[in-house]
């Protein structure tokens, strides 16, 4: 099995087990180790003294900690596939909340005019 793919392939059942539990600890000390090589190498780069500073921390903390949220919570809020799909109570079969098949209905109440039928001026 391909590791990476192991650590970012969300897990389909709910709750927390053992795997989910070893894959966070995976990701935590990748995600910790990575973060202290990339602040290390910069700490040898004339931007040391901003860094050290605690808007230069903030500005660091943002611009690594925010992209590998994602990263390290892929198994925490997975929004559920055909989550949608049709219950056994619903009219039709389409699955849709009556607020949400309203709100299809009125998308476009307030277009007055439609697309060209013909490609446009002629």
């Amino acid at each position: 099995m391909n590791l990476w793919r192991w650590l970012v392939t969300p897990d389909p059942d709910p709750g927390f087990n053992w795997t989910k539990m070893l894959k966070l600890a995976i990701r935590v000390v990748l995600f910790a180790t990575v973060a202290t090589l990339i602040s290390s190498l910069l700490a040898l780069t004339p931007l040391r003294p901003y860094l050290n500073t605690w808007w230069g921390s903030l500005i660091f903390i943002l611009i690594l900690y925010v992209p590998m949220a994602r990263f390290l919570l892929v198994d925490s809020f997975v929004p559920r596939r055909g989550a949608s799909a049709a219950t056994p109570g619903s009219k039709g079969g389409s699955g849709l909340s009556s607020a949400q098949r309203r709100k299809e209905r009125n998308r476009y109440a307030g277009v007055k005019k439609g697309p060209p039928k013909y490609g446009g001026r002629r």
